[in-house]
């Protein structure tokens, strides 16, 4: 019987299981998805089954470098919790990863999880193995590549927050330096030339409102909401905003200076945009402490 594509990525994405294993597992069951899923975790293909509904919220992110500083890889490798992102093995398999990234250079996750690292083992078989001893679900949830004729910037700031910078001109000083400030700073885009239209329309939009409850009369209004969105625009954007070394001059400025134009960059910070779940403590206990309260009698 033939095995859909989307068959193999629901078992893929139950099990954490490689590719081959589950479209291997699909055949000997018919295709059946549940089948499937029980047969692999008898044979211990799928000991993180159980294991993957979990959040990873935490971990880390590392790179990886060229000899020549010309192309550099950023990973961020995610866990349940921030015991094991200290873990010696857990760290060594993310840069491992960063380094795999920057050797083989895949198009896309999962060509990631299947492409070999540098001990054999394919990513995904490596991160398997450390969810069976750790007892922890462990993701690579994301990769970027960088590269540059000129000069590339890498900087990574402890374990949670890592940028990648590549300029045209200038020197390599001060691709580390606009790398440092993208971790720090956070900008959305390389200039306002860059902002999609969509995104300009929504903010004028909500400048107008607030400009408009004022009492200025339209033609004012219009001039204030201009200003506020070119200021509103430039804190979102890297050339717009002042340099964290020196406040005082833009980094428009800081690249006119010294000839130099940012191509790209990249940033990542550990669990940005995953929904974490909140445990409120003390509520729990509080209710712990009800629960466990003698009923009093009168």
């Amino acid at each position: 019987m033939t095995i859909t594509a989307d068959a193999v990525k629901q078992l893929r994405e139950r099990t954490g299981a490689g590719m081959m294993e589950c479209k291997k597992a699909l055949v000997e069951t018919k295709g059946d998805l549940d089948a499937a899923a029980e047969l692999m975790r008898k044979q211990g293909v799928a000991k993180a089954d159980k294991k993957a509904t979990r959040v990873a919220a935490e971990g880390v992110v590392v790179t990886a470098r060229s000899q020549d500083h010309k192309t550099a890889a950023m990973v961020e490798i995610n866990c349940e919790t921030d015991f094991v992102a200290r873990e010696l093995d857990f760290r060594a398999f993310a840069q491992a990863v960063a380094e795999c990234v920057l050797r083989a250079t895949p198009a896309n996750l999962e060509a990631l999880r299947d492409a070999k690292l540098a001990s054999g083992e394919t990513v995904d078989a490596r991160r398997r193995e450390l969810v069976a001893k750790i007892g922890e679900n462990i993701s690579v949830r994301r990769f970027a590549l960088a590269s540059s004729p000129d000069h590339l910037g890498a900087y990574l700031h402890g374990t949670r927050i890592a940028a990648l910078v590549a300029i045209k001109g200038g020197t390599q000083q001060l691709a580390h330096d606009l790398a440092m400030h993208v971790a720090a700073s956070n900008p959305r885009y390389v200039s306002q030339a860059e902002v999609p239209a969509d995104v300009v329309a929504k903010e004028r939009s909500i400048l107008t409102a607030q400009a408009q409850t004022e009492g200025k009369p339209a033609e004012i209004v219009a001039k204030m909401v201009e200003g506020r969105l070119r200021k509103s625009l430039g804190e979102i954007t890297l050339a717009g905003q002042p340099f964290v070394k020196d406040p005082e001059v833009t980094i428009e400025k800081l690249l006119k200076g010294a000839k130099a134009e940012v191509t790209s960059f990249e940033r990542f910070e550990v669990g940005a945009g995953i929904e974490k779940k909140q445990d409120d403590f003390v509520a729990e206990v509080m209710a712990q402490v009800k629960g466990a309260a003698p009923t009093v009698k009168h």
